[in-house]
């Protein structure tokens, strides 16, 4: 019986999906329908859909599964570096990206790139491209596998077969629906992650006595809920988190948002500039909110465990999944809701995955083979095209999840990282420093990039201050070598710069 509710509702879920899909593929009457729904998101679609695209699995299993293992101290900052970046990157780029792109007839990243800086050598669209399909294709990868351990865990389903059947059901509603559905079903799917958030609050607090029962227990956890250490279990001590570097190093997550191609494409595709900042209010209070209760989710496993009410946890990222079962044992009604949780985690990896794919595909059919290549088709060749090209690096995708002990989370710091050096600094300077030009751009998109791989594998494994997450000396590196090149070099012609300041 609880099995039964918990496959209604995914299965339920998953139906959903796919309709949505077939409903959203007659709306697609050109290549910017399918890749910018035509620029008519409202508020409300725009603001949760590129949330909920950037979250991913990461908020119901990553944040709970820290704060569990160690407490608060590393998931607070992160979390805090976030929210901010989500608030900035609102105020400041959304609305002047919106207006840039559409006054320069961008459609992809990579366009506006191009367009910004009149780069007639292609060298910034192919670049931007490739950047994307490189850390995007494994990123997909590891939603596909998520999705696939998660099923196989819950139903006892071989892991293969698993990863197909959701890798099939993200492919099925994106080809078809494209970049409306892919954000539609964005904002349907924020809706599930937070009544998943809720519904394991409760169940939760109803099983260990209230939240006086979890703070009593926290704090008498030395440096549990402690913003300057951690605790190690292992030990029962208290732990040093490492001092304002390591804070910074956590908290410079937030600058990865004014790189994240999915993201910025939300900002793109609203329908009315001046409807943004209805869109900041309701997206900075979602994010806030959603990932502060994710982390006293890991907080109040942890007292769950202490009360008996749950085993210990083996694997720390499984606190909601272990919840949820444990909530199906409650009768039908309650496994229903147990499958709307799941459904949550499902949720939260969808959502990012088909955005990821949309912003690969539309770089390798529109931007390296029609832009770059010139290859002419006509319009309804083009969407079979980015329909062909979205199926190709989700069969990718599909290959490099083949592995059941792949990284999921491992990917998507690195991807974040990638994506936050290679295009933030850019973009930043491209919206609001006229002088930038395309060989600053050049050389800050390809020295970003190139330091996110040079610090992850031969600087930081030095230790000490080298430790801190890349994003930190990536950006800077890229920042640095955009405004010195562009200096260095000839500023832009007039009309880039009458097109900029063009832009209120």
């Amino acid at each position: 019986m609880a099995t039964l509710g918990i496959v209604i509702a995914i299965v339920v879920y998953l139906a959903a999906l796919l309709i949505m899909g077939a409903t959203f593929a007659k709306d697609n009457q050109t290549i910017g329908d399918y890749y910018l729904g035509g620029r008519k998101l409202g508020p409300f679609v725009t603001a949760m859909s590129a949330e909920a695209s950037d979250m991913s699995s990461w908020l119901l299993m990553g944040l709970p599964g820290i704060a569990y293992a160690s407490g608060i101290c590393d998931v607070f900052w992160t979390a805090l570096g976030l929210g901010i970046g989500t608030y900035v990157n609102w105020l400041i780029v959304a609305k002047r990206l919106r207006k840039y792109s559409e006054k320069n007839n961008s459609v992809t990243i990579p366009d506006f790139f191009e367009h910004r800086f009149r780069d007639k050598s292609h060298i910034l669209m192919v670049a931007s491209s490739l950047i994307i399909v490189v850390f995007f294709v494994p990123y997909v990868g590891s939603g596909f596998a998520a999705c696939g351990k998660l099923f196989s865990s819950l139903f006892g389903l071989d892991y293969t077969i698993a990863m197909l059947v959701s890798a099939a059901v993200i492919i099925g509603y994106t080809a078809t629906g494209g970049f409306t559905a892919a954000s539609v079903t964005d904002f349907l799917q924020s809706i599930i992650m937070t009544v998943a958030l809720i519904a394991v609050v409760c169940f939760g607090l109803s099983t260990v006595g209230g939240v006086a029962t979890v703070q009593d227990y926290s704090l008498s956890l030395d440096g549990y809920i402690s913003l300057l250490a951690t605790y190690d279990f292992a030990t029962s001590s208290r732990v040093s988190y490492g001092g304002l570097i390591t804070i910074i190093s956590t908290m410079a997550w937030g600058l990865g948002y004014f790189g994240m191609p999915h993201i910025l494409l939300r900002f793109m595709a609203i329908e009315d500039p001046e409807k943004i900042k209805l869109s900041r209010r309701i997206s900075t209070v979602w994010v806030f909110i959603a990932m502060g209760v994710a982390i006293f989710i890991g907080v109040m496993t942890r007292t769950m465990v202490h009360a008996g009410a749950l085993p210990e946890l083996e694997d720390s990222e499984r606190a909601i999944v272990i919840i949820a079962q444990t909530l199906a044992e409650h009768g039908f009604l309650a496994s229903l809701l147990a499958g709307v949780i799941l459904a949550g985690i499902l949720a939260c990896t969808m959502s990012t995955c088909d955005s990821q794919m949309l912003a690969a595909s539309s770089s390798v059919s529109e931007n390296i083979l029609h832009e770059t290549f010139g290859i002419e088709l006509s319009e309804h060749m083009q969407m079979v095209m980015a329909r062909i090209v979205l199926i190709a690096i989700a069969v990718v995708g599909v290959i490099i999840a083949r592995d059941p002990n792949s990284s999921v989370f491992g990917i998507v710091s690195f991807a974040w990282a990638g994506f936050g050096a290679a295009f933030g600094p850019i973009m930043l300077l491209a919206l609001f420093w006229k002088r930038a030009n395309r060989y600053g751009a050049i050389a800050g998109m390809i020295g970003g990039g190139v330091m996110i791989f040079i610090w992850k594998f031969l600087i930081k494994p030095l230790g000490g201050v080298f430790g801190i997450y890349e994003l930190l000396p990536g950006f800077i590196v890229a920042l640095v070598l955009c405004v010195v090149v562009s200096l260095l070099t000839p500023a832009p012609e007039r009309e880039i710069v009458a097109e900029f300041e063009s832009i209120k």
